[in-house]
């Protein structure tokens, strides 16, 4: 039950408690006056004052209209948005400008949120639905003239927001706000399962098709499909980028040996969705962190940013996380690499050019004849992702001092100096070759990648991959409420088995 509702029952017992006691101070007066119990019922009646910045959805049964309650869409809506801690919305925000009504923020984010829950496309049809449902519109909180009678249709229309105006908002919603309904519901999901919640965390990204015609195969383009110096005119913010690739092998005639591969890959213009969840055992998954940017960045560029806020939520670092070899970086390593536990990060290993690399027992790599390489020097790396310390080793023969032999293998590049290795200096690096992935320790976190698979799964029956909305701002903020509706329903299931 929502912490409002349990602040009003609380006043209920104050007033009871109130009206008892002034009736046994009052001189030749009984408990059962008959005046006392007329300003009782006229307090029980009384409607309890709501802050202007919450939904009216978070009332109790007994204050809502009769035409709410016997509204059977609106009260199974309501049982799943009222799950969301609205206190957190801002008190004076209000999405409106001079000359426009004014009309709270939760009433916008609830609409949204409902069309999300009820799989509606667009916002024409979110303004259809709501209009035949009078009841759903009192509880988001819109402005209706007369909230405790049924509307007019003339009423219901006037306090309806246009398409245009339902699409506007949501590029204005500050997406700040939003986050901080999930920071709520990872710190209720935490105090109610204590210190097994998120031991092991899973990550991935999801890809988002713009809402434009390069993405439609069937539209006549002449060129520049895929150009990416060619933007779109349906979206100004999207971007080019490849969901996947292949190699194949070049086709051959007869008598020609394979000389090269050839690389094929599908490319959209759009966005991409970074998640990282977690497995609730026995309910199912879910979104602890969320970030949504171009399709132009790299899996790897979500790593940190959704990390930094999975370690601010929950207050300390996750100590197993698993993904896909997209991830497959140093610094993903050494993340989650802690002497105080054994943690680690289950990732593939992609295959490299430069093969497996070997370590002695001090960490120093080893060359092809098993001959550890010192370290000559250090620089550092700020042109890449994460700025960090590369080293540089060489051949043990040659440095410090020569000494005397020849490669035991004989290698190609004695001649020239003997084998050079350059490579980051920190433990990840060298744990990304050391792992071993054939432990039943390393399979078993690595089945629970699943958990941020199953959360696109969701996502995707909810309209996240084909959205009809045309900049950034508005996809962003849409990607954060279908996760904090996916939320709400395992929290919702988390209850009912409870019960």
């Amino acid at each position: 039950m929502p912490d409002y509702v349990f602040s009003i029952l609380v006043e209920f017992s104050a007033g009871i408690l109130f009206l008892l006691q002034n009736d046994i101070h009052q001189e030749n007066s009984t408990m059962f006056d008959h005046t006392n119990f007329i300003r009782f019922w006229k307090w029980w009646q009384a409607r309890p004052v709501l802050p202007a910045h919450l939904p009216r959805l978070l009332l109790a049964d007994r204050f809502q209209p009769r035409y709410v309650r016997r509204c059977h869409v609106t009260q199974a809506i309501c049982e799943t948005l009222r799950l969301l801690d609205w206190e957190q919305l801002p008190h004076s925000l209000s999405l409106h400008r001079q000359g426009e009504r004014s009309v709270p923020l939760a009433a916008y984010i609830g609409a949204y949120l409902v069309k999300i829950d009820q799989e509606i496309s667009t916002f024409g049809k979110l303004r259809l639905f709501l209009r035949n449902h009078p009841a759903l519109l009192w509880a988001l909180g819109f402005p209706l003239p007369s909230p405790a009678k049924y509307p007019t249709d003339k009423a219901v229309e006037m306090c309806l927001p246009s398409q245009q105006h339902f699409s506007k908002k949501l590029s204005r919603i500050p997406n700040e706000i939003l986050q901080t309904l999930l920071d709520s519901q990872v710190d209720w999901l935490k105090e109610q399962l204590g210190a097994s919640f998120c031991s092991v965390v899973s990550i991935d990204t999801k890809h988002i098709l713009a809402w434009v015609k390069e993405n439609n195969p069937k539209a006549f383009i002449k060129e520049g499909r895929f150009d990416k110096s060619q933007q779109p005119l349906g979206d100004a913010d999207c971007k080019l980028g490849c969901k996947r690739r292949r190699n194949q092998v070049t086709p051959t005639k007869e008598g020609q040996p394979v000389s090269e591969q050839v690389s094929i890959g599908e490319f959209y213009w759009g966005y991409a969705s970074g998640v990282v969840a977690t497995k609730v055992p026995d309910v199912g998954e879910f979104a602890l962190a969320e970030l949504t940017q171009t399709f132009d960045h790299g899996d790897s560029t979500y790593f940190l940013p959704l990390m930094a806020q999975v370690e601010q939520r929950l207050g300390f670092r996750p100590p197993f996380g698993t993904a896909d070899a997209a991830f497959d970086a140093w610094y993903v390593y050494d993340y989650f690499h802690n002497p105080a536990h054994d943690g680690f990060a289950a990732v593939p290993l992609r295959k490299m050019k430069q093969g497996h690399r070997l370590f002695d027992p001090t960490g120093l790599p080893l060359c092809e004849a098993g001959l550890p390489m010192p370290r000559k020097s250090t620089f550092t790396n700020r042109t890449s992702l994460v700025q960090h310390q590369r080293g540089r080793f060489v051949c043990p023969l040659l440095y410090p001092e020569p000494a005397g032999e020849v490669c035991p293998i004989d290698h190609v590049k004695w001649p020239k100096g003997g084998c050079k290795l350059v490579m980051p200096t920190a433990p990840g690096a060298r744990i990304r070759y050391q792992l071993d992935r054939e432990s039943e320790q390393f399979k078993t976190v690595y089945k629970q990648r699943t958990a941020v698979e199953r959360i696109f799964s969701q996502a995707k029956a909810l309209g996240i991959e084909r959205p009809k909305l045309r900049n950034q701002f508005a996809i962003a903020n849409q990607n954060t409420l279908i996760y904090l509706l996916i939320n709400c329903r395992l929290i919702r299931r988390l209850w009912a088995d409870e019960a």
